[in-house]
C-alpha cells in the first residue's frame, strides 16, 4: 500500500509539473509589450488602424507610437492610433491595397514599396540623389518639392503625412563585398519594388524580389547572400549574426512615408484634421534627428560585435553613379520630368 501511495504521489507530482510547464510555453512573450498603450483606447470617437512591417525598436518605426500618445493628448481621447508594427496585417503591397480601399486607415510605409500606389514617390529612392541625411533635411525643408512629394498617392485616396526614416543604403553580405568583381556572383534580397528593379538591372547585379517577413530563413538557408539595406536594420532586426560584412553605398536614404486613407483623413472635423497633420509632423521631426544618432550607435555596436565594414574605391561608386543615371532617365516619366529636374538641382546632382 505504502508503495502504491507513493506511486500515485509521483505521477501527481509529474502531472502538475507537466501542467505548469504547458503553460509557460504558452506564455510566448509579446514583442510589442513595453509599446502598450497607458490609457484606455475604448473610448475613442475616432480609430485609426495603422500598419507596418518592421519593428518599433528602429526610430524611424517606434514614432508610431509617440504619434499614438501625443495624438491621443492633443484630442483629449477623440483618436486612438491604433499601431500594428511587426508586419501583424500583412506584407506592405498587401496593404497598401487595403490602405486605398480604407480597410486600413494608415500606413508607415517603406519608401521602397510606395511606389506601388505612387510612381512619383519613387523620386526619393532615385540613386545619389536624396542620399544623405543633410539631403533629406534639404529635401523636407524645401514646402514646394517635399508637399508635391507627399501629394504623390492622392489619386489613388491617400495622402502622404510626413516621412520618417532608417538610414543609408548599403549592402549587408555573408560573405565580404570589397569590389563590384565581389558583388556580381552573389544574390540581394530586394523589396518589392520597382525602383530597385531597375537599380539592380542597370549595375547588372542579381536581384531576388522577397517580401520582408521572408528574408531571415532565406538568408539562414542560404536563398540570399545578402540584403540590400540600412545598417539600422540590419542590426536591429538580427540580420548581422549571419550576413557578417556591410559596404557602404549609400545611394539612397530609407524612409518610412507616413500614409493615411484620403477619405477617412477629410472625414475628420477640420480641427482634427489639423492635429493629426501637426503632431505627425513634428514627432516625425524628432525621429529624423534621432535615426541619424542610431545610424551611428548601430554602425559602432556592429564593429565591436565582429561585422566587417567596407568601402568600395572612388572609381567604382563613381561607376554606380553613372549606371544608376539610367535609372533617372527611365523614371523622369513617372516621378515628372520637370520635377525631377528642380530635384536634381536642388541636392546638385551631377553626373
Amino acid at each position: 500500500m505504502r508503495h502504491w501511495k507513493t506511486l500515485v504521489a509521483l505521477l501527481v507530482a509529474v502531472a502538475v509539473a507537466l501542467t505548469v510547464g504547458v503553460g509557460v510555453a504558452g506564455k510566448k512573450k509579446n514583442p510589442l509589450e513595453a509599446w502598450k498603450p497607458k490609457f484606455d483606447p475604448s473610448g475613442a470617437k475616432y480609430v485609426m488602424k495603422v500598419s507596418n512591417i518592421s519593428h518599433p525598436v528602429l526610430e524611424g518605426i517606434g514614432v508610431g507610437y509617440k504619434i499614438r500618445d501625443e495624438l491621443w493628448k492633443r484630442t483629449n481621447g477623440q483618436i486612438y492610433y491604433d499601431y500594428y508594427p511587426l508586419a501583424q496585417l500583412g506584407g506592405e503591397v498587401e496593404v497598401l491595397n487595403q490602405l486605398v480601399m480604407g480597410a486600413v486607415q494608415g500606413m508607415v510605409c517603406s519608401s521602397v514599396a510606395v511606389t506601388n500606389i505612387a510612381p512619383r514617390m519613387g523620386i526619393i529612392n532615385l540613386p545619389f540623389l536624396v542620399d544623405s541625411f543633410d539631403k533629406l533635411d534639404k529635401f523636407v525643408a524645401d514646402e514646394e518639392v517635399f508637399q508635391h512629394f507627399l501629394a504623390g498617392a492622392e489619386a489613388n485616396g491617400v495622402i502622404g503625412l510626413d516621412v520618417s526614416g532608417y538610414g543609408n543604403y548599403g549592402w549587408g553580405t555573408t560573405k565580404p563585398v570589397r569590389t563590384l568583381a565581389d558583388a556580381k556572383p552573389l544574390k540581394f534580397r530586394i523589396a518589392e519594388a520597382a525602383v530597385q528593379k531597375s537599380l539592380y538591372k542597370a549595375w547588372g547585379l542579381n536581384a531576388v524580389v522577397m517580401p520582408w517577413p521572408d528574408v531571415a530563413v532565406s538568408l539562414k538557408q542560404g536563398v540570399i547572400d545578402g540584403l540590400d539595406h540600412a545598417p539600422i536594420v540590419m542590426s536591429l532586426t538580427k540580420k548581422f549574426e549571419v550576413a557578417k560584412y556591410y559596404t557602404y553605398v549609400n545611394y539612397a536614404q530609407g524612409l518610412f512615408i507616413h500614409l493615411v486613407n484620403k477619405g477617412w483623413f477629410e472625414s475628420l472635423p477640420k480641427d482634427l484634421q489639423q492635429i493629426l497633420r501637426d503632431v505627425t509632423r513634428e514627432e516625425c521631426a524628432k525621429a529624423r534627428v534621432a535615426t541619424r544618432k542610431q545610424e551611428a550607435r548601430e554602425i559602432e555596436k556592429s564593429k565591436k560585435n565582429g561585422v566587417t565594414f567596407f568601402h568600395l574605391s572612388d572609381d567604382e561608386m563613381a561607376l554606380l553613379k553613372k549606371e544608376g543615371n539610367a535609372v533617372h532617365e527611365e523614371w523622369a516619366g513617372k516621378v515628372g520630368p520637370d520635377y525631377l529636374k528642380k530635384v536634381q538641382k536642388l541636392m546638385g546632382y551631377e553626373i
